[in-house]
Parts: C-alpha cells; sequence; structure tokens
C-alpha cells in the first residue's frame, strides 16, 4: 500500500485498526512512534546495486490504555511527514514487536488495516541457477546460501 492509499483510507474509517495475519489484532491503546523513510542501498546477490526506499511507519503497545489514536491524528502525522522529510508517495513498510521487531506490508481489508508477513526473496533470479520452479518453492529461503550458485 503506498502512502496515497492510507490517507484515502483513513478518511474513509472512524478508528485506526491493524490485524495481524494470524487473525490477532494490535492492541487498540498501540501508538505510532515513527513515521519516516528509509533508504537501503545495496548490492543483490547477483553483483547489481539496488536503491530501495519506504514510508516506515513503527507500531508500539505502549500499555498506555487512556489513550486511542484517531484517523485525522495519524493524518496530520503523515502531513507533517510529508512536509518536514519531503516524504514522497512510497510504499508503506510497518515495524511492529512481536517476539522481535517485524516487517510487514500493509493491506486492507473492509474496514481496518492488514499487517502482511513479509518474505526474504532472491533479486537476482536469473544468475542463481535455481529453477524457477524450485524458487517459487522455496519463496522464504534466499538463493545466496552457501551451494546457492549465485554467490
Amino acid at each position: 500500500m503506498k502512502l496515497s492509499e492510507i490517507k484515502e483510507h483513513l478518511k474513509q474509517v472512524e478508528t485506526v485498526t491493524f490485524e495481524l495475519e494470524n487473525g490477532g489484532f494490535v492492541p487498540e491503546h498501540f501508538h505510532v512512534t515513527e513515521v519516516g523513510i528509509i533508504s537501503k542501498n545495496f548490492i543483490d546477490c547477483g553483483g547489481t546495486v539496488r536503491n530501495e526506499k519506504v514510508a516506515n511507519f513503527q507500531l508500539w503497545d505502549a500499555n498506555d490504555f487512556d489513550h486511542r489514536l484517531k484517523p485525522q491524528k495519524l493524518l496530520n502525522i503523515i502531513a507533517l511527514s510529508e512536509k518536514v522529510l519531503g516524504m514522497e508517495d512510497l510504499e508503506i513498510e510497518v515495524e511492529y514487536q512481536s517476539e522481535t521487531i517485524g516487517k510487514y506490508e500493509l493491506g486492507f481489508k473492509e474496514n481496518h488495516f492488514v499487517l502482511l508477513s513479509k518474505q526474504a526473496n532472491c533479486l537476482a533470479q536469473d544468475k542463481c541457477g535455481i529453477p524457477a520452479e524450485q524458487l517459487k518453492e522455496n519463496t522464504k529461503t534466499a538463493c545466496c546460501t552457501p551451494g546457492g550458485g549465485c554467490c
């Protein structure tokens, strides 16, 4: 989901609610502790230089039961981020604490947002030497492991 999409959804909902893929929900008293831009410059396992940039939202369960984030408040935080940080209409990545800080893609279902698990994938599939069928079966396993063929 892009920044422009979350803003449209926030204009339509009465509450800001995040569902986890397992059907549970982020506690309703969560805080958005960060809205920012994350830039990642790297070389993939095939030697290609890559640059990625995402809008980052960090959710935190503060055990602060007296507050609830309203849609307009989140819209105001996003607007300030756009103004001060020059945030573009980027894809959103959400960080949320479970066993460790997880990174999620963002979806929308009915009247709430959904945290969608991100999966690792080989970005240099044409150089891995692993058959395409096997890459599809092993989307959680990167090809750049010892003996993987692309490093």
